[in-house]
């Protein structure tokens, strides 16, 4: 399995697995088509099916568990989140635990847990796509996928080349981020310390030199592509071209019958 020592959220991992050598236009088409199913669904047989998915996909990856963990570390706590206020503010079904003013009730219980399923399903097969693969292939593959729209005048390269700088930019500023909140924690501070009002005011603290960095970093950005003379997509080449093949063609027809047999279900 590949191993990264610190996994920041949106960043790829390199390895040879499966999932690495699909055609990105594959994995785009599936992971679009996929999370609207995980809402859509609304029985035991569909989420049991959708699991499977997602955790033979997360198999197939070859990724550690530990990055998977890393990758998730930050979305964990709003799924754990969404899913008490699910537990404490149901009023309906009946009275499974009550203690003192705290009422769970069956409503609750259930709504709870197919929040946090669907959540966390959506989640874990969302991030695969950006530890799969890598920036420039998603950027090519969204390309590809939005070309008809050029007719309409629709920019599809630049729409595409945001869409990498974006997830490009997430673990950098991530690691900006995390590497703030050490340098508050040896000087007494942290997100994590003191009372409520004090962790807002070094969560400003945080915020504030997090956007001065990221604004700097834009502007280095910008001024690389001027030296480079980038003028969009207009005859630009590729070293890569984009190619099906029979694994793309088998997950593809797997994506088909999973869309029929949810709708069966």
């Amino acid at each position: 399995m590949t191993r990264i020592a610190s996994p920041a959220l949106g960043q790829y991992v390199p390895g040879d697995s499966p999932l690495h050598r699909l055609d990105p236009r594959t994995k785009i088409l599936f992971v679009s088509v996929y999370l609207p199913l995980v809402l859509l669904a609304d029985s035991a047989a569909d989420l049991a099916l959708l699991s499977a998915v997602a955790l033979g996909g997360a198999l197939l990856s070859r990724v550690s568990p530990g990055v998977l963990y890393g990758t998730l570390k930050p979305i964990l706590f709003l799924i754990a989140l969404t899913a008490l206020f699910h537990l404490v503010f149901t009023r309906e079904g009946g009275v499974v635990w009550q203690g003192g003013p705290v009422v769970l009730r069956e409503a609750g219980v259930k709504q709870a847990g197919w929040t946090a399923a669907r959540f966390f399903l959506m989640v874990l097969t969302a991030s695969l796509l950006p530890l799969t693969t890598t920036p420039l292939a998603l950027t090519d593959g969204l390309e590809r996928l939005l070309a008809p729209l050029r007719r309409l005048g629709v920019p599809v390269h630049e729409l595409a080349l945001m869409m990498s700088i974006t997830l490009r930019f997430v673990p950098t500023i991530w690691e900006e981020a995390e590497k703030i909140q050490l340098a508050q924690r040896a000087r007494g501070g942290g997100l994590d310390r003191g009372t409520l009002s004090r962790r807002l005011k070094n969560a400003v603290s945080l915020l504030i030199p997090l956007f001065v960095s990221a604004i700097r970093r834009a502007e280095e950005l910008a001024v690389s592509m001027e030296s480079r003379c980038w003028r969009g997509g207009i005859g630009r080449t590729r070293l890569r071209e984009l190619r099906f093949t029979r694994l793309d063609a088998a997950l593809l027809a797997l994506l088909a019958g999973g869309v029929v047999a949810v709708w069966l279900l």
